[in-house]
């Protein structure tokens, strides 16, 4: 069930980073929302 939740994370934060790529934001951002998809599916991983 967390390991559900944590992937969901991951693509909704996934879909933010682009979407802020897409808006031409400065990069600190998007590398921020980026590394954080990365930590959520990471652990999504980890918990199966």
């Amino acid at each position: 069930m967390v390991s559900i939740l944590l992937l969901g994370l991951a693509g909704l934060l996934l879909g933010g980073a682009l979407s802020l790529r897409q808006q031409s934001t400065s990069k600190v951002p998007f590398v921020i929302t980026l590394l954080l998809a990365a930590v959520a599916a990471a652990g999504g991983l980890l918990w199966l």
